[in-house]
């Protein structure tokens, strides 16, 4: 039972949140409308059930009249059942992008707001949070409004055709011990009986499928990612002939997939032995538990029909459970993955509340510093030791130190990035300070958007983009600037980093610091790049963290990371 509300209180958190946001009039009017073409589709299966008997009694008393006035009946009814059918499907789905729309805004917000996707990452605490937004929300509004639906169209069947299965049934009387025993309604005491045995024995078989549909999940998201990584680091395994173990790799992943589907195929064997079963004594139970009434001729033909008519939506409703199971078992996987990604973003942002570590702020100064930050890794251990530091404006300042002693960390922590430590960055109140990691970012779009990002591409002209190309050594993608492409795979290690040199010339930061900005480059384009920075952008001050013994020339200060028993010490070199 604990397990129970606990689930109940986690499903809740999920769906609350769109039926009580700024779209909830248009949200729940939208849902009163499905929910009232449902109740109409449940009223005309009543109706159904009622000429059922009316047809059948019609060609039991060879009545032509009867039977041509049925016919048209039953197109009535036929046509404004496929009317409402149709239009509950679509205000389903319209129901179902704006519920996922919503979700999808509120959970990319909860992501990347306060760079809790950063943290997620350092942390390693949610796998493939990708597929738990693109597809674990998809599924969920999916399931849980046809689940949902399904369950109210079931509760209101029930109740419409229990009274009329009652009244069918009639009594049933026999002699047990001596005494005689009458049952009324005995229909609709078998048809509970039936369908409380089945769902129980549905539950014992397919209660494995939670957990498994919960793994499938994770192993075919584990596999794909695999996939879009080869894809996107195609040239260095082909640099490094990587095939095979790249291959031995995906194979192990999609043998992980393979497995547990084995296992959800045999479970789902089982499950549909149990269901086809199930499904095909309920067409032909109804018959024979009436017949006795039939061919002592208490009942009439009609009346058999529209008791197995009766029967079936009774039974039907009452098996809900039994034929919904497998999306079920896999809406509860769903929820699940939902509910542990929520609390995994929660939790990285309560820890930056309580804990943030290396704090952003703004000043009236006129230089970036850092006053007394200490670096740590995510076992609190020191990585180094604290320092205080300023970067006066005008001033470029070097920062060297030998690999792993934390160059790339001091970098990510003056960024507001690195979340384990203490101290304080403080930036310039209306300055503007751009970061250029090692490896540039580049987006999945047009050339131009790729040297604009992160301003919009309208920000800047096309003489602006020809220039900085051109004097960035890239004067043979000046013709490309609206072709769209993956550039990350279109270009080389050396020109991805003079785009992100040409993006630093466009943008004009007053801070602009680099962490091996210039590692893909030879010294005279290195040497070529750096002039530039001096020449277009003279009131910017530049700080770059390098190893390169030449980078020395193009700085005024340098500052050195040495690393003594393992713990990182920065010193004015």
């Amino acid at each position: 039972m604990a397990k129970v509300n606990s689930f109940l209180k986690d499903l809740w958190r999920l769906t609350k949140p769109y039926w009580f946001s700024d779209e909830k009039v248009q949200a729940r009017a939208l849902l009163a409308l499905i929910i009232a073409i449902n109740l109409g589709l449940v009223y005309l299966e009543v109706q159904f059930n009622q000429w059922n008997n009316g047809f059948y009694n019609s060609l039991q008393n060879k009545d032509l009249p009867e039977f041509y006035r049925l016919l048209w009946q039953f197109t009535g009814l036929a046509v404004i059942f496929i009317i409402a059918s149709v239009y509950q499907l679509y205000f389903n789905q319209m129901l179902q992008i704006r519920w996922r729309r919503w979700l999808t805004d509120h959970y990319l917000n909860d992501w990347i707001a306060g760079r809790t996707y950063y943290r997620l990452q350092l942390a390693g605490d949610t796998d493939n949070p990708d597929q738990r937004i693109a597809d674990d929300l998809a599924q969920f509004v999916d399931r849980t409004l046809n689940l949902t639906l399904g369950f109210m169209s079931a509760v209101v069947t029930l109740g419409s055709f229990l009274t009329i299965l009652w009244g069918l049934s009639g009594a049933v009387s026999f002699t047990l011990g001596g005494h005689d025993i009458e049952i009324q309604g005995y229909m609709v005491w078998v048809a509970l009986i039936y369908a409380v045995v089945g769902t129980w024995l549905m539950h014992l078989i397919g209660r494995p499928l939670i957990p498994l549909n919960f793994e499938q999940q994770k192993v075919e998201a584990n596999f794909r990612f695999s996939l879009i990584r080869f894809r996107e680091n195609a040239e260095g395994i082909a640099l490094h002939r990587g095939e095979a173990g790249e291959i031995r790799g995906l194979r192990e992943r999609f043998g992980a997939v393979a497995t547990n589907w084995w296992d959800i195929m045999k479970r789902q064997k089982k499950l549909t032995w149990f269901r086809a079963g199930y499904s095909q004594i309920a067409i032909i139970f109804p018959f024979v538990v009436a017949a006795p009434r039939y061919f002592s001729g208490q009942i009439k033909l009609g009346d058999l029909m529209q008791t197995a008519s009766a029967f079936g939506q009774v039974q039907g409703a009452l098996s809900w459970f039994v034929t919904a199971y497998t999306q079920l078992a896999s809406w509860k996987a769903t929820v699940d993955r939902l509910t542990g990604f929520k609390a995994a973003m929660q939790h990285a942002q309560e820890a930056r509340a309580s804990e943030p570590g290396i704090v952003t702020a703004t000043s009236n100064d006129t230089s970036v510093s850092g006053d007394n930050i200490e670096l740590r890794l995510p076992n609190g251990s020191t990585l180094v030791t604290p320092f205080t530091v300023k970067f006066d404006a005008g001033q470029s300042v070097l920062i060297t130190g030998a690999s792993g002693s934390g160059k790339s960390t001091v970098f990510r922590a003056l960024a507001g990035l690195w979340p384990w430590g203490r101290g304080t960055v403080h930036l310039p109140a209306g300055k503007r300070v751009m970061f250029l990691p090692q490896k540039p970012y580049l987006i999945i779009g047009t050339l131009r958007t790729q040297l604009a990002y992160p301003s919009p591409p309208d920000a800047y002209t096309d003489a602006d983009f020809v220039r900085v190309l051109t004097d960035c050594d890239l004067p043979h993608l000046a013709k490309r600037l609206d072709e769209e492409q993956h550039w990350a795979q279109q270009l080389s290690g050396g020109e991805q980093q003079r785009v992100a040199f040409a993006r630093a010339l466009l943008a004009k930061p007053d801070w602009l610091f680099m962490d091996e900005g210039t590692a893909s480059l030879d010294e005279a384009t290195e040497a070529r790049l750096y002039g530039l920075l001096r020449e277009q952008l003279p009131s910017t001050t530049v700080v770059s963290i390098g190893h390169r013994p030449a980078l020395a020339q193009y700085h005024q200060r340098r500052l050195s990371l040495v690393k003594e028993n393992g713990v990182g010490r920065l010193v004015l070199a």
